[in-house]
């Protein structure tokens, strides 16, 4: 889901719910559910982009945990990085780990596990801070100003889903986008992203407009859009490569 066209984006929320997609091509590819601000384009290769969620990436962490992460570039990816793996994003909370595996996980069928972002600008030093959570010790430390020049203010923010496929096999790959299920199975078995808005210049929420939703890959990646109460929000995810998006 992407929201674009409004001029000016200060930050934004989401809640995310957390899962442990399966990755086929351990080597490379990955999956992720994440929240963008950014500003610019491929286009014009002046993309900047602040990106936090959670994601199974066996290659970058060893493992198929599901992680936390944060990401930035300022140079349309050439450069920038995961976490605390280069410069960039100070971190004044040492209790929060980035990159760290997160637990529980959603239950298909039971409990779901979420993941609260806030992301916004300070308007006095120009900081982009990142809070994680609704509790006191939810702080977690900003990106400094100094990093981007376009993000000033943002012009996009997008709530989502990615994998990375190697096309490795000669086919689509298998891996598993949010819950590995579909939209339509609903609470409980699809992942889904909600309490969505954006920041405005005065720090306060704004709720979004109708978004452009889409699947690159729709027979393997679907999404649904909702309201409930006045609160958008989404259903997204897929089997990959599977007798159920049938074209095994």
């Amino acid at each position: 889901m992407r929201l674009n066209g409004l001029g000016v984006v200060y930050g934004m929320t989401a809640t995310l719910s957390v899962w442990k997609p399966k990755v086929e091509d351990r080597e490379i590819e990955l999956s992720i559910s994440q929240v963008w601000v950014s500003s610019g384009s491929y286009k014009k290769k002046n993309l900047q982009t602040i990106e936090i969620g959670w994601q199974v990436y066996p290659q970058l962490y060893n493992n198929d945990k599901t992680r936390l992460f944060t990401f930035w570039t300022n140079d349309t990816y050439q450069t920038g990085c995961y976490n605390l793996r280069c410069p960039g994003f100070v971190q004044t909370n040492r209790n929060i780990i980035l990159g760290g595996a997160i637990t529980p996980i959603s239950v298909f069928g039971g409990r779901q596990s979420e993941l609260d972002i806030l992301v916004w600008k300070d308007r006095k030093h120009g900081n982009w801070w990142l809070s994680l959570g609704n509790g006191d010790n939810s702080l977690v430390g900003y990106w400094p100003a100094e990093l981007f020049t376009s993000v000033d203010p943002a012009d996009e923010v997008s709530w989502g889903g990615e994998i990375v496929d190697t096309h490795r096999f000669g086919r689509h790959t298998k891996t598993q986008m949010g819950s590995g299920h579909y939209p339509m199975e609903g609470f409980g078995k699809a992942s889904y992203i909600r309490n969505l808005a954006s920041i405005d210049i005065n720090n306060n929420l704004q709720p979004i407009p109708k978004s452009n939703t889409d699947t690159q890959i729709s027979k393997y990646y679907k999404v649904k859009n909702l309201e409930t109460d006045n609160e958008p929000y989404f259903y997204f995810g897929g089997t990959g490569l599977s007798t159920h998006s049938g074209v095994l």
